[in-house]
């Protein structure tokens, strides 16, 4: 992964090829490259950016959507975020997902996820997953909470007219 230090989001955002894949996140001041993602994580993240775009009238899920926190400026693999807020401009988004998921690359550290994480959550985030898929768990974290770990036919929080699904329903999306 690489990274470089853009002194604000302002600079961030002029600098050439930030969109190119993988995309480039401004977090703690630091330009940083995202890791390329694996078949699994590839398929996870279209399957469930499908699955919420079926099931949800109020909600739209966007993969690798950079949105703007000051000062960080992050690409969740996952934005879901509702409707009403989605500008008819084509753009970043202007605020916190409203639901954020990440899916943890092998080398990705956690702790650097959390952070995000957490930055979102102070900013409007309602509710988080950090998807891992090697360990088959996803920790969740939303309101005020202290992040639960659910594993197997554990059901899991989603926002709005999402319909719940289980830990295995979502590690299954890696699949197919």
């Amino acid at each position: 992964m690489k990274s470089v230090i853009a002194s604000s989001i302002a600079e961030f955002l002029s600098q050439p090829n930030i969109e190119a894949s993988p995309a480039w996140e401004l977090i703690n001041g630091r330009a940083i490259q995202k890791p390329m993602p694996t078949l699994f994580h590839s398929r996870l993240q279209r399957n469930l950016v499908n699955y919420i775009n079926v099931h949800s009238e109020t909600l739209e899920a966007v993969q690798e959507w950079r949105c703007i926190i000051p000062p960080l400026s992050p690409v969740p693999d996952i934005s879901v975020v509702f409707r009403s807020r989605i500008s008819e401009e084509d753009g970043p988004l202007n605020g916190a997902p409203d639901w954020l998921i990440e899916i943890r690359s092998p080398d990705q550290s956690t702790i650097d996820l959390q952070n995000k994480i957490l930055h979102c959550l102070n900013n409007g985030t309602q509710l988080a997953w950090l998807i891992d898929i090697n360990r088959q768990q996803i920790w969740v974290w939303q309101g005020d909470d202290l992040p639960n770990i659910y594993s197997g036919a554990d059901m899991l929080p989603t926002l709005s007219d999402v319909a719940a699904l289980s830990v295995n329903a979502v590690m299954a999306m890696t699949d197919r």
